[in-house]
């Protein structure tokens, strides 16, 4: 049984999800990807994976960011999972909207820091273990 932390990581763009996974398993986090709303939602409800935090895009083929949040939330086993949202929608009323939704942080990509994302999650997930 590994002690690494497990990172659910939900984007669509290989080349960020690339980035983010060689971040995070640089420091030691287990990262599972998936580039889609269903894949995401296939791995957590069917597969049981059972991540300490997700990472979750907003811009998703098949389901959305917030579709997949929803559903999350509705999920007795998922409802309080740790989720911060990274997307290019930076509009007060998406941030508004994820904020209700539960999620611990939201970063706009356009402004965003990988290694403040990084740090970000090791605190979140440290908050929340």
């Amino acid at each position: 049984m590994s002690d690494k932390l497990t990172i659910l990581l939900i984007e669509d763009d290989p080349f960020l999800s690339s980035v983010l996974q060689l971040k995070l398993e640089k420091e030691n986090f287990e990262v599972i990807r998936a580039s889609d709303g269903e894949e995401a939602l296939n791995l957590l409800l069917q597969q049981g994976v059972k991540p300490d935090l997700v990472l979750l895009d907003l811009i998703l083929p098949k389901k959305n960011g917030f579709e997949v949040l929803e559903t999350i939330r509705q999920e007795p086993t998922l409802e309080k999972l740790p989720v911060i949202i990274i997307s290019n929608l930076g509009q007060p009323s998406d941030i508004e909207r994820g904020k209700s939704l539960g999620v611990i942080d939201y970063f706009v990509k356009a402004r965003l820091s990988i290694d403040e994302l990084v740090n970000k999650v090791k605190e979140d997930v440290a908050t929340n273990k």
